[in-house]
């Protein structure tokens, strides 16, 4: 009896749904901008996306000639094919080798961008145009950061050409439309919407990726993802697919990133970024309970380097960024990438979290250069001892520096701190990944140098209600904030 029951409350309260509905529906569309058709949009910007093919050398795999008794008739038959292959003993074959990609034409002398991916490595490039005329293409610059690059053609008459959108105005749920050349086929459109904004997919060091199912394939690397309003709003780069082909997870670097990298590569040929002087890590949970945050949000500066930027603005090591030149920081990666947007030698402001309140420094950005690649001692742990310190709720032991240590761990002569000697594999420190060799600077933000100070942080975090206590760690001569929650029942016992 119960689903007859069911079907027959639906089909009473029909009429008023039905009615409900009717009216919602132009109020929906109205909302969604969905568009009849995208045939005016796409005959409108097909011929100004281009199919991008790239030659480059192949050294085929040497193979080895079997070896045969003297005289033996395989041995003259053996050279006589390698003969035919052009390959000599111990030596491989070279081949040209082709590939094929998108790019879209920003500029009607003959500006293209696509990726920096399509073009890697390539001896000869040739853009193929929409009607098929085929023109090379000079190389203007790349940014293998963000994953673009920038081609030049000459054509006697101006070429077809789009304009940069706005992707920051993109919501997700809005329609969109890829045009490219998947495996080949070239002027394929697909339509879809923004399923996400955002994304990091673990591809460079500023990812923002938009995401879209809009149907996105092998050889559309380099396209352009056009808006309602037919203008680019992102350069589509990647896909997720454990089969090879579309499952509706595409991903494009949006304009907002794409436009002011393209435009340096123009004016120089390469690209300039904003550099702050700081090491920054997650502000956890954790963390921003020990700091007196009411949520975790912004970078947490784990280090100033000297004579940097942010030194020369007075940020401090444990200073959480919140915002940078008005733009939010929700979470670590995001200032990286405002940073590296920011116009090399603007000062701007940047609100930061300390000491329980928030203030506002002026920052001067200065030129990022290569980073500099420190090395670390490949063993510096020290050997557990009798003269150990347990600290009871954080599962661990430490020990005072001492000079032999000072030296093994590669610090500086006046370095002070404790160094953890052991760890508890199933204590809260090995939670956190603390480990042995870790030098231990600073607990709930004073300075740490005997094991009583550890105790007594661990003390008085518990006194004032909180679950977890703020380390700073040294290890390799690389800050680190660490906040280890309190096992209670040790440190009671």
């Amino acid at each position: 009896m119960t689903a007859p029951i069911t079907r027959l409350r639906q089909a009473a309260v029909l009429p008023s749904m039905a009615l409900a509905l009717l009216l919602l529906v132009p109020a929906l569309a109205q909302a969604r901008g969905a568009p009849d058709s995208f045939a005016d949009e796409a005959e409108r910007l097909l011929p100004a996306v281009v199919n991008i093919s790239t030659t480059h050398t192949v050294e085929a795999p040497a193979v080895d000639m079997p070896q045969f008794p003297p005289g033996s008739p395989f041995e003259e038959f053996f050279k006589q094919f390698r003969g035919e292959q052009g390959q000599e003993q111990g030596q491989g074959r070279s081949r040209q080798a082709t590939a094929l990609g998108s790019g879209f034409i920003i500029d009607s002398s003959g500006y293209i961008v696509t990726n920096n991916h399509v073009i890697a490595g390539a001896e000869q490039i040739e853009v193929i145009l929409h009607d098929d005329s085929r023109l090379p293409a000079t190389l203007i610059g790349t940014d293998d950061k963000t994953d673009l690059a920038l081609l030049k053609v000459e054509s006697d008459t101006p070429l077809p050409a789009v304009g940069w959108g706005n992707s920051d105005k993109l919501r997700v749920g809005d329609w969109v439309l890829a045009i490219g050349n998947p495996f080949g086929l070239d002027g394929t459109v697909t339509a879809g919407i923004v399923s996400a904004r955002g994304r990091n997919i673990n591809a460079g060091p500023y990812d923002d990726f938009i995401q879209t199912d809009a149907s996105i394939n092998r050889g559309n690397s380099g396209g352009p993802m056009f808006d309602s309003e037919g203008k680019v709003v992102g350069v589509n780069t990647a896909i997720f697919s454990p089969s090879g082909g579309n499952i509706g997870i595409g991903f494009a670097v949006p304009s907002s990133m794409a436009e002011p990298v393209v435009a340096q590569l123009k004016a120089t040929g390469h690209v300039t970024r904003g550099w702050l002087g700081v090491s920054i890590q997650t502000v956890t949970e954790e963390i921003a309970e020990g700091l007196g945050m009411k949520e975790p949000t912004g970078a947490l500066v784990a280090q100033v380097q000297p004579n940097g930027p942010a030194a020369k603005a007075d940020l401090e090591q444990g200073d959480i960024v919140l915002r940078f030149d008005g733009k939010k920081i929700r979470e670590m990666r995001d200032l990286p990438r405002v940073v590296a947007q920011t116009e090399v030698g603007r000062t701007v402001s940047a609100e930061i979290f300390r000491g329980g309140k928030e203030h506002t420094v002026s920052v001067t950005v200065a030129e990022m250069s290569d980073p500099v690649q420190v090395s670390t001692q490949s063993d510096p742990a020290p050997k557990p001892g009798k003269g150990d310190s347990n600290i009871a709720g954080l599962g661990m032991k430490v020990a005072p520096l001492d000079a032999a240590m000072r030296e093994g761990l590669g610090l500086a002569a006046d370095a002070k701190g404790m160094v953890i000697a052991s760890v508890d594999p199933n204590g809260p420190a090995a939670e956190k990944g603390l480990r042995q060799g870790d030098v231990i600077t600073e607990a709930e933000r004073h300075a740490v140098s005997s094991a009583e100070d550890l105790r007594d942080a661990v003390e008085s975090a518990g006194k004032e209600g909180r679950k977890a206590v703020l380390l700073l760690v040294d290890r390799a001569n690389q800050p680190l904030f660490v906040a280890i929650r309190i096992d209670e029942g040790k440190a009671r016992g």
